[in-house]
């Protein structure tokens, strides 16, 4: 079945009011949890913990994220968008309120780790591109999830100058509350989101299958499960930058004013990069798009450990880094929506993200404890460059088509 008899009546232009309104979301949900980083230093200075503790609950962050965007997105899928997305400002704001309150390492675990994370995976990039994938004809999709992508990274270049800033003015602690009240303005950007739980561009054989029936059909699919193994990379490579990269640079010297730019600077070339990659996988072949990512990936990551680390150096890599930051999210998804269609997209996209999930506690978690172990952070990076390189390869044989269903496709 070709992939433009999937549709059942054409759309003719993006669903604009829908579109702002998750990118909002999108900017909200990924802009404080991408500068975490920032409140490292500070908060250990005060309390006493050591990076290893920090970066646990970011680890544990991130592995929540993960965990939960499948569920959520069954969630999204069944009942629609709005209630999920109204859960995640509620968890998001609480997350930050206790990790603000914390007294304990426990408390921090739960409150940064658990609740933020459970808030970002409810209102994560799974959720609102699922719902745009919904109310989006299928040759506009790539270029709708990179404006939502983008979205995401504008929220980090907004966020990262904005948080350096509260904490200089006000301290850490008043910077987490004040970011823990902007969450409760997800539910209501949300409200156009809500009723879109299902949509005329779906294919009645989506419609038909259980989500016993999609998992089994996802799970047995070759080019799926590489797909989930290579985005375990990108979690690995970027959460480890979020989480330790401010740390890093004052550790080689450098002033911390630098890690502001940097990583204002990376969400800004994200938008770039995630604009770009919207329309390049609109037009060219995805699995070779995301393998071209990771090999740009481990080149720019080689190139800032061998030469000389200077201010310059920490900017360039920025750039470079931030146009291939997300720009592995639109293709990822809009293959998971072709190889198996929109009605289950919240779940298996879910499932494809728990696996760079598990890549970003892997990152974030090992950063602080071979940090505290050896004292250098050198032995993550070249792991990262590793993984980048292996990434490349398993996403070369991807096949970008529509699964066969025979039987549903029969029944029709």
């Amino acid at each position: 079945m070709s992939q433009a008899a999937t549709t059942t009546r054409p759309v003719p232009s993006l669903p604009w009011l829908i579109i702002l309104c998750g990118c909002l979301i999108a900017a909200l949900t990924f802009g404080p949890r991408s500068a975490m980083g920032f409140f490292q230093l500070p908060m250990l200075a005060e309390k006493g913990w050591d990076r290893t503790t920090f970066g646990l609950a970011m680890a544990i962050q991130n592995l929540a994220w993960g965990l939960g965007t499948p569920f959520f997105g069954a969630l999204a899928d069944k009942f629609g968008t709005w209630r999920v997305l109204a859960l995640s400002g509620a968890m998001y704001a609480a997350g930050l309120f206790t990790m603000a309150n914390a007294d304990s390492a426990t408390a921090l675990h739960i409150g940064g780790g658990v609740l933020v994370g459970l808030g970002v995976a409810s209102g994560s990039f799974g959720i609102v591109l699922a719902a745009f994938a919904r109310n989006v004809a299928p040759e506009r999709r790539s270029l709708a999830f990179g404006i939502g992508t983008a979205a995401g990274s504008a929220g980090m270049f907004i966020f990262a100058p904005l948080s350096q800033g509260l904490i200089d003015t006000y301290g850490w602690y008043d910077s987490l509350l004040v970011m823990s009240a902007m969450m409760l303005i997800i539910p209501v950007l949300a409200i156009p989101l809500k009723g879109n739980s299902s949509s005329g561009t779906q294919r009645q054989s989506d419609i038909e299958q259980s989500i016993r029936q999609a998992l089994r059909e996802a799970l047995g699919h070759r080019s799926y499960l590489l797909l989930v193994s290579g985005f375990f990379v990108c979690g690995f490579q970027v959460a480890f930058i979020t989480a330790h990269f401010p740390a890093y640079i004052a550790d080689i010297g450098i002033q911390a004013r630098y890690a502001v730019i940097a990583l204002a600077l990376i969400g800004f070339f994200n938008i770039i990069g995630s604009l770009a990659s919207g329309v390049i996988g609109q037009r060219y072949s995805k699995p070779m798009f995301l393998v071209w990512i990771y090999v740009g990936r481990s080149i720019v990551i080689t190139l800032f450990l061998l030469l000389p680390q200077t201010p310059a150096s920490v900017i360039v890599f920025a750039m470079t880094m931030g146009l291939l930051w997300l720009s592995t999210v639109p293709p990822t998804n809009a293959l998971v929506a072709i190889m198996f269609g929109t009605r289950h997209l919240g779940l298996l996209g879910g499932l494809v993200f728990l696996s760079h999930q598990i890549g970003s506690f892997l990152g974030v978690w090992l950063g602080g404890y071979l940090y505290d172990l050896i004292g250098s952070y050198d032995t993550v990076w070249w792991l990262g460059v590793a993984l980048s390189l292996f990434a490349a390869i398993v996403h070369w044989p991807i096949r970008e088509a529509p699964v066969p269903r025979p039987a549903l496709a029969a029944a029709e």
